[in-house]
């Protein structure tokens, strides 16, 4: 398909005026999918916060919980792919709502586990629709952000998971959990999305035939974008014979356990290393994902002000994404303290940095492929990430029983540098790759 000039895109992708435009729609928009991420991370999490409570309880050990993290994570891994084609092909409106159904009942069906494999069977289907929500996100994002803007636009996606991770332990171990027990919290937090969901199906359909957005907003969208929208998706083939694709893969292979594993461990790191209660870890631990979430809304401000003050698109993510490779091996400074707060600052340093990661690494798709595989390299990248954090998640339970919680610490701290060096040697110059019509929609 020939490239059309964003005029004609205009004239074409125009929808009929809604009597009751939005200016600005994009933002209600990225705000809806920040609340939906935040959601996500609220049900992710309280699956580690009441394992210290009903674990003993159902006589679940350590060891088995481990196991039950790399089952969510093996679904989270096979689903990535999958949803990133599926958002592709039929669009983030179907996609969100099918991720939410799965991953709510998921989440829901924890309060009627009674052993190992009701645990291990909801957490499966938990991990299989929560995936969704992250290449649906970058779809998202490519489409009704210009350029210059997305990293912002992922770094308030990115903040709805630190702010998951931020209300998750006030919500659930400081409020629900004490007052409802750990059964009727799971009913109450899983059941969140769906109403999310109906405002969703209100709000959202595609730019092109959008009848909330103005004339105006949509013009200066597509302005900031590539000239061709509507190509033919590529196929997985084309998509792996570029090294920037590899480049994406291997730095979400790399650097993403360490976000799972403060995610799945860091409830019960404080409670065997530090004996804090239920309630107390819900007290505390909202303060590294608050910095998780400053991190996310920096990294995203961050690249976007470097880009206003002439920088290229090249430089700035470059520069933003080394300086957050930086931060994040003060993971190993937590291991040499024996008490909670310094251990928690050096932690809040790690998934500040960390954020500020991802919110650049994430727009990398959007920056250097066509909207037509954002979804779709998206979802692969998120593959890697659950593959490598599936293997993690699965030593870091071996590694704890025989050798303590510092070795983890230490050995994810060093993950980060790695990364970053083998990301920017395979990506190289960021910019937009030009994939010839006669390789796309094969498959």
């Amino acid at each position: 398909m020939l490239p059309v000039d964003n005029k004609s895109r205009v004239g074409v992708m125009t929808a009929r005026p809604h009597k009751r435009s939005i200016s600005g729609l994009r933002w209600y928009i990225i705000t809806l999918i920040f609340v939906v991420t935040c959601i996500n991370y609220i049900d992710r999490s309280s699956v580690g916060l009441l394992f210290t409570h009903f674990g003993p309880e159902l006589g679940i050990s350590r060891e088995q919980y481990s196991w039950i993290g790399a089952i969510l994570l093996f679904a989270y891994t096979l689903s990535q792919s999958v949803s990133g084609r599926l958002y592709d092909r039929f669009g983030a409106r179907i996609g969100f709502a099918v991720s939410i159904v799965v991953w709510c009942i998921a989440a829901m069906a924890h309060a009627a586990i009674t052993g190992f494999a009701g645990f291990a069977a909801a957490s499966f289907f938990l991990g299989l629709g929560e995936a969704g929500n992250w290449p649906g996100a970058a779809k998202v994002v490519a489409e009704w952000f210009p350029q210059r803007e997305r990293a912002t636009g992922m770094a308030i996606f990115n903040g709805g998971a630190s702010m998951g991770g931020v209300l998750g332990p006030l919500l659930v171990a400081a409020l629900l959990d004490p007052w409802i027990g750990w059964r009727r919290t799971f009913v109450v937090v899983g059941s969140l999305g769906f109403f999310w969901l109906v405002a969703w199906l209100i709000v959202y359909r595609p730019l092109d035939s959008n009848p909330w957005v103005t004339d105006e907003e949509r013009r200066y969208i597509l302005d900031g974008q590539s000239q061709s929208t509507r190509e033919a998706s590529p196929s997985l083939r084309v998509l792996l014979s570029y090294r920037q694709t590899w480049g994406i893969l291997l730095a979400r292979f790399i650097v993403d356990p360490i976000w799972w594993l403060y995610m799945l461990w860091l409830p019960t790191y404080l409670k065997d290393v530090h004996h804090l209660s239920l309630k107390d870890i819900g007290i505390f631990q909202w303060a590294p994902y608050l910095c998780a979430a400053l991190g996310a809304l920096f990294g995203g401000w961050a690249a976007g002000r470097l880009i206003a003050r002439g920088k290229t698109v090249d430089r700035a993510r470059k520069i933003v994404v080394g300086s957050a490779a930086c931060l994040m091996p003060f993971g190993i400074l937590a291991a040499r303290f024996h008490r909670p707060y310094p251990a928690l600052i050096c932690i809040a340093i790690v998934l500040f940095g960390f954020q500020m990661w991802i919110s650049n690494v994430q727009t990398l798709p959007s920056d250097l492929f066509p909207q037509s595989a954002v979804g779709t390299v998206a979802g692969l990248g998120g593959t890697a990430a659950g593959i490598s954090s599936l293997f993690f998640n699965l030593c870091t339970g071996w590694i704890v029983t025989h050798m303590g919680y510092g070795a983890v610490l230490i050995l994810a701290g060093l993950l980060a540098p790695f990364g970053a060096v083998l990301l920017l040697l395979l990506v190289g110059t960021i910019r937009r790759i030009e994939i010839p019509t006669t390789l796309t929609n094969r498959e």
